[in-house]
């Protein structure tokens, strides 16, 4: 959410910056309700002091017996009373009004984010690895012989419709060595702290990482009124929610994996076939809280441990900075890991590293005390795939696919895998 303080201080530059997002100015319409709410609380505060002025007067007029006074002053009592709770109450609505409209304004971009309308826009910044050259038509995912016996998308379809799917045998084990496997790096390598979290949220969770209002159509919610988390992201950010945690606790840093769950409104009819885009999949996430000076020095390194995951099981991957239009609700800054599929011939997107600044932690009202004393500050979010186990288990599949329908296996997953090296062409492990 926006600081009402900085847009009154300079409107021209927060529409500059909306603009570059493709919106509209919204500056008029929000310090029009801004000063209209204002208007009201002072009319308030005025109210009340008449009635405290009158009713003092009240009892001064019943000590010398002035009955008419006492009368009329206890009129004017209760017509100032009604007079502050109607002002109090339209202010409150007003205020109510104010923050329904910050809350569907997206995050500011920072200036380096290159000016753009859509994904044809963003800007490589990096490559990792060559497509290894392949002298046979390479297949997708579920297509190739060793993988149909393990990814079952009619038996899924059949307990729960359309984009789901049943993995089982060897390629089930290898989606949890996946998913082990990036745990015990993040955990060992650099450092989190994992966690085990709910995916059953409350709204005001939903609320504070920016998944509600405005994009409530694309999670899942309860009967009972919780929400399925479409990322861990929910959870871990919104772990620090209310609180006004010491500056010596940061930088905070978590991973989890979970299941996440997507009802993806927006993407009707885009990558229908195969596990691409699922309803139910898993991911690994990482979290970072910070305080201000640290938030885009932990983003580089929150990357990198990204990158990290895709280099440790030998998969080609480009890093690319989002466009302005490209970008996600919440983010400031946000660099896209893309990884190579042979069977599609094309890099595709396999983890999202955002920084939001202090975007999220005023929606949570999350803060820090300095550590030189002074008023609370808001803390610094980020959040990043470490990564889409889903994801991640199409890459190794395809990459490492092989004429006769088995599939090498990165050395990484052995020790995960039993020793095995490959999935063989009838779909087990040797």
């Amino acid at each position: 959410m926006h600081d009402i303080r900085v847009i009154r201080d300079d409107p021209a530059a927060f529409d500059a910056a909306l603009s570059r997002r493709g919106l509209a100015p919204l500056s008029p319409e929000i310090l029009a309700l801004d000063a209209e709410r204002r208007a009201r609380i002072n009319a308030a505060e005025t109210a009340q002091a008449e009635q405290n002025r009158a009713s003092k007067d009240v009892g001064a007029a019943k000590a010398r017996g002035d009955e008419a006074a006492f009368e009329d002053l206890r009129a004017l009592v209760a017509a100032k009373k009604a007079e502050v709770a109607a002002m109090q109450a339209e202010a409150a609505a007003l205020d109510a009004r104010l923050r329904d409209l910050l809350m569907t304004i997206p995050n500011l971009p920072l200036d380096s984010v290159p000016e753009g309308a859509d994904e044809n826009d963003n800007v490589e910044i990096r490559r990792w690895g060559e497509p290894r050259a392949l002298d046979f038509a390479p297949a997708e995912h579920f297509e190739i012989a060793g993988v149909r016996p393990g990814m079952d998308f009619a038996t899924a379809a059949k307990l729960s419709g359309a984009r789901f799917v049943m993995l089982t045998g060897a390629v089930a084990r290898i989606h949890r060595a996946l998913a082990q496997f990036m745990l015990d790096l993040h955990v060992d390598r650099h450092g989190l702290t994992e966690v085990w979290a709910p995916v059953l949220v409350l709204s005001e969770m939903m609320e504070g990482t920016g998944q509600l209002p405005k994009f409530g159509e694309d999670s899942y919610q309860t009967r009972e009124g919780w929400w399925l988390i479409p990322t861990a992201e929910v959870t871990l950010t919104n772990t620090v929610h209310g609180d006004l945690v010491g500056h010596a606790t940061l930088p905070r840093r978590m991973v989890a994996h979970s299941q996440c769950f997507r009802s993806e409104a927006g993407s009707a009819g885009r990558d229908t076939t195969g596990m691409l885009r699922q309803h139910q999949f898993e991911k690994v996430e990482m979290v970072s809280i910070t305080d201000a000076e640290s938030g885009l020095p932990e983003h580089e390194a929150m990357t990198r441990r990204a990158e990290a995951v895709l280099e440790a099981l030998g998969l080609p991957y480009r890093t690319i900075v989002l466009c302005t239009g490209d970008m996600g609700f919440g983010a400031r800054i946000t660099h896209d890991l893309e990884v190579w599929l042979p069977g599609q011939n094309r890099y595709r997107e396999i983890s999202s590293v955002s920084y939001c600044g202090d975007f999220q932690a005023r929606r949570m009202n999350a803060r820090y005390r300095p550590a030189g004393g002074g008023r609370p500050e808001f803390v610094h979010t980020l959040n990043g795939s470490g990564l889409a186990v889903g994801r991640t288990l199409i890459a190794v599949l395809e990459n490492g696919q092989q004429a006769d329908g088995s599939v090498e296996l990165p050395v990484v997953l052995r020790p995960y895998l039993g020793g095995a090296t490959r999935l063989t062409a009838e779909g087990g492990l040797a």
